[in-house]
């Protein structure tokens, strides 16, 4: 594998990034780091339980007082979208910095949010209702029934580290188009991508205090968590927490978005060259900490020997380094830490009896691309959610015994199979216990318009700006007697 640097300006963060009660507040003491270089981009100002009073309260007073239409809600969102667009590059830069993403990574996180954006927008003039046979029941003659969808009020987000600005934005533009206000908490160690999407929103004409932006950690996570104002809630992050999240928010709705061991299985009728080109750069798309990232791939051992140094030759012309270079392929964790968990995993999985194809190595946040075969499936690197660049390698010898495996973990977000046969195709797509199953692409492949959410412990709910609308809604019903 090949290093690259590349030199830049560094990237800093001057202005306020916490908008509480109409104002952009200042102050602060957090620093905010460059996850490359190591320089300090900006601080930010940890918002107390009392600030999280002021900024529900005013989500809420904006709720009453102003009421967006829903054409005036798209033309905000169509305007905002094209704001996205012509600021790219500097969204981009930003987002380098603050997530140590490759250029080629953020480049993709940038134009999905832009069609989040435009989806939640054309979404906006679409919510409907329906007339009710009301009169079709004995009893009910003379009747006529109604139910259209309200917004529920002030919406409470908590968003991860890994793709801030899309999924800020998966969370603010559906609750917009909803006639919502919303409260929202990025991740304290990339926060200034949250603060430059909502900049861009008061910019594009959203009343102020339609969007707070609080700034924080656990303490002001909890305080979000347990305010009475919030109507309902919408997290994306570890199942730990998400658990914790639905154990803490009593009977209010919640949307989770959590985590996933994802299968790939790979059938010895597949494109062989195409499922090793896809599984060698998508298992370490973002470092490989994306809640979809290919973790487990599953082999059909009559191409096992086919198939296993394709994938290899793949892997180890993949490029690690500067993430501001166009030509990176991986680059460095979101923090040293995270790097000496994943390679703690790694090595009590080596030391368990597991075989190194490639990689187990670290240089500061940095762990090179490491494929693992032989590994016992009690281990953390194999059942629980690595969310480094690391995956698994698994034979199998029929697709019932494929689906078995994929199906034996407490998670179910995405799953994946690589073949030519249609039959074996649906048969993964009724017996896979996942949210989606990707045929002949990675889980990592998701469409921003459909619906996206998992089973068992990966969640409840669908996110995709027209499903995370119905969940940010509720359905109204009217009764009319007409006699």
């Amino acid at each position: 594998m090949e290093a690259t640097t590349h030199e830049q300006t560094p990237v800093r963060w001057t202005r306020p990034s916490t908008f509480i009660d109409g104002r952009w507040r200042e102050g602060g003491a957090t620093v905010v780091y460059d996850k490359y270089t190591g320089a300090a981009m900006g601080v930010i100002r940890e918002a107390t339980a009392a600030e999280v009073d002021l900024a529900v309260a005013a989500a809420e007073r904006s709720f009453r007082q102003r009421q967006l239409s829903p054409f005036e809600r798209y033309e905000i969102l169509h305007r905002f979208s094209e704001w996205v667009k012509a600021r790219e590059a500097e969204i981009i830069r930003l987002l380098i910095a603050e997530v140590g993403k490759t250029y080629q990574d953020t480049k993709v996180e940038v134009a999905r949010a832009y069609q989040a954006c435009l989806l939640s927008a054309e979404e906006a003039k679409r919510i409907g209702g329906e007339v009710l046979p009301v009169s079709s029941i004995p009893g009910a003659e003379g009747k006529m029934g109604f139910a259209m969808r309200v917004p529920k009020g002030v919406i409470g987000a908590i968003t991860p580290f890994n793709y801030p600005f899309l999924l800020a934005m998966h969370k603010i533009a559906p609750a917009i188009a909803a006639g919502n206000t919303i409260v929202i908490k990025p991740a304290p160690n990339t926060p200034f991508s949250t603060a430059l999407l909502v900049e861009g929103l008061q910019a594009c004409g959203l009343p102020q205090d339609h969007v707070q932006l609080v700034q924080g950690g656990a303490e002001t996570g909890n305080a979000l968590l347990h305010h009475p104002g919030i109507r309902m809630y919408t997290f994306t992050g570890s199942a730990a927490v998400g658990e914790r999240v639905k154990t803490g928010t009593g009977l209010r709705p919640v949307l989770l978005e959590l985590g996933n061991t994802s299968p790939n299985i790979v059938c010895a009728d597949a494109d062989l060259d195409r499922a090793a080109r896809l599984c060698g750069q998508r298992a370490f798309t973002a470092a490989g900490q994306a809640c979809i990232s290919v973790q487990r791939i599953l082999v059909e051992r009559a191409c096992w020997d086919d198939f296993v140094p394709r994938l290899l030759q793949v892997v180890e012309r993949l490029k690690v380094g500067d993430p501001r270079d166009p030509e990176t392929d991986v680059g460095p964790m979101i923090s040293e830490r995270e790097a000496l968990r994943a390679m703690a995993w790694i090595d009590e999985a080596v030391q368990a009896g597991a075989r190194v194809l490639c990689g187990h190595r670290r240089e500061g946040a940095f762990v090179y691309p490491t494929l693992l075969t032989d590994v016992d499936p009690g281990l953390r690197v194999y059942c629980q959610e690595v969310f480094a660049p690391v995956a698994v390698l698994v034979p199998f010898d029929t697709l019932d015994e494929a689906i078995t495996l994929a199906n034996g973990t407490p998670y179910g977000l995405h799953a994946a199979i690589f073949t030519r046969s249609l039959e074996r195709a649906m048969k993964a797509w009724r017996e896979l216990e996942f949210g989606g199953v990707i045929v002949n692409d990675t889980s990592t492949f998701r469409s921003d318009l459909a619906p996206y959410g998992g089973v068992k412990a990966s969640g409840l709910g669908k996110e995709g700006p027209r499903y995370a609308i119905e969940e940010m809604t509720d359905l109204r019903v009217m009764i009319v007697d007409l006699t």
